[in-house]
């Protein structure tokens, strides 16, 4: 008996096989699976790909500005750290006059250039707009002023030294008037610099803070 259930089970079983048939897609019906014109729901229409493609390159572009902002603050700080060092020694007399001459008086304001560097530093980890102003306004007052003074400063001993070769002041053996000229021709460049990538900065952020603000 079981020997005929198991034969007949296995008949029924071979002819729903053969007749039974999953149906064949058409051409046209594989191209509208394919296509983009086929059911989908509202929030994956396809259409959102061009929202990934402008917000790529703006998130690209902020890491750029910052590392190069970044860059220019180490330069920045071994600038002020070069003049702190001379206002230091000299003020505290740990060695004399003539080996690291008296500063200069633009080299006292200059000091304050650590403040836009700090307001610097301190905007990049979470985009924060308001210090990176204070920087850059900061920058103009403490960092740009004083080397522009600075110039004025030096100019007639930078003259007399070029026209006489008469030197009064000295660090380590070189003319003083030499030596600061040659890092205030690298900070104006390194303020210059970190200005621009700062204005950048800037726009790159205020314009996502208006995407946010649309959404």
């Amino acid at each position: 008996m079981r020997i005929v259930i198991s034969r007949i089970s296995s008949h029924l079983f071979v002819l729903l096989h053969r007749h039974i048939q999953p149906p064949c897609l058409s051409r046209e019906d594989c191209a509208t699976m394919t296509s983009r014109v086929g059911p989908r729901t509202a929030s994956t229409n396809g259409n959102d790909f061009k929202y990934r493609e402008k917000v790529a390159p703006h998130y690209q572009m902020s890491a750029s500005l910052k590392s190069e902002v970044r860059k220019l603050n180490w330069v920045h700080l071994l600038i002020w750290l070069l003049v702190a060092a001379q206002v230091t020694v000299s003020h505290l007399n740990l060695v004399s006059q003539d080996t690291v001459s008296i500063p200069y008086q633009w080299e006292y304001p200059y000091l304050l250039s650590l403040i836009p560097l700090l307001c610097s530093s301190l905007s990049l980890p979470k985009n924060n707009i308001s210090y990176l102003v204070i920087s850059m306004i900061s920058a103009g007052l403490f960092s740009v002023a004083p080397l522009i003074y600075g110039g004025m400063e030096m100019f007639p001993v930078a003259q007399q030294l070029y026209r006489h070769g008469k030197a009064y002041r000295f660090i380590f053996g070189v003319s003083a008037v030499t030596v600061m000229y040659l890092i205030m021709v690298v900070a104006v460049q390194v303020h210059a610099w970190q200005i621009y990538y700062m204005k950048k900065l800037l726009d790159s952020w205020f314009d996502a803070t208006q995407e946010k603000k649309k959404k």
